[in-house]
């Protein structure tokens, strides 16, 4: 779990994790078309969510294809944020969301 959170805690793999949620499969060139910065910087950081476990890729050809592993993020979601009252979590989750959309 340690890995997961390291990988988590950067705002660019973050990012990485949503392009594969939007559109999963993607390929390097892909992924970097949406990132602003090098090949080789997007290549380390898909090693370490690789490395996490929070993605797997396929060999399809000359490229390999990233695909998002949600399991990782499902497993900290039950240990860290089931055993509080969930019920209460997403009530307050909601009223936030409903608070930033309404007009000042």
């Amino acid at each position: 779990m340690d890995a997961v959170f390291r990988a988590l805690a950067d705002p660019t793999r973050r990012q990485l994790l949503d392009s594969l949620y939007a559109r999963n499969g993607q390929t390097l060139n892909a992924l970097c078309e949406r990132m602003d910065m090098t090949r080789q910087a997007v290549t380390k950081h898909l090693a370490i969510l690789e490395e996490a476990n929070l993605i797997s890729t396929v060999r399809n050809g000359r490229e390999k294809e990233h695909y998002l592993n949600p399991v990782p993020i499902n497993e900290i979601a039950e240990r860290w944020i089931g055993k509080f009252e969930r019920h209460r979590l997403d009530a307050l989750s909601e009223l936030k969301k409903r608070l930033e959309r309404e007009d000042p």
